[in-house]
This record gives C-alpha cells, structure tokens and sequence, in this order.
C-alpha cells in the first residue's frame, strides 16, 4: 500500500483572508503545485485546502500569502499505511 502513494502527504489547513475567490484559489494550486485530490472550499474571508503533496511546506508559504493560516494538519501517509503514526 505505501508503494502505492505517489504523493505521501495529507496538508490540510484553514486561510482567514480577504476577497478569497474559490475558483481562482483552485486553479493556482493545480497550476503551481505537484500534487492530487485538491480540495478547496471557500467564501470571501474563510477558506479550507485539502491537498495530497511530496511538498507540504509549499503550499503553507503560498497560502500564507493570503491570509492567517491555522488549523493546519500535515500527515504522512505512507506512515499511516504502514500502521506507524501519521
């Protein structure tokens, strides 16, 4: 199963921003970023990324950018396939 993990970790965070526009917030990851099951949900001020990357470090500078980010959970998940702490 660990072998099988082509992007080893699950970055997870919360951005407190202004005027964040989900749509353009989405397509700068997918543009910018090596990774897979991007998940962004956002309003104006609030937004929450899910984001599988070898470079988690990454995206918390970039959405650092944006706003006061929080809430951030980074887990290996070929940790966790191999029943070790994520």
């Amino acid at each position: 199963m660990a072998d099988e993990i082509l992007y080893r970790y699950d970055t997870q965070l919360l951005i407190d921003g202004e005027n964040i526009d989900e749509d353009e917030l989405d397509s700068y990851i997918r543009e910018h970023f090596v990774g897979d099951s991007l998940l962004v949900i956002a309003d104006e001020d609030t937004a929450k990324i899910h984001f599988h990357t070898n470079e988690p470090w990454k995206i918390l500078e970039y959405c650092r950018t944006l706003g006061e980010i929080y809430d951030i959970v980074v887990e290996d998940m070929v940790r966790q396939a191999r029943g070790d702490k994520g």
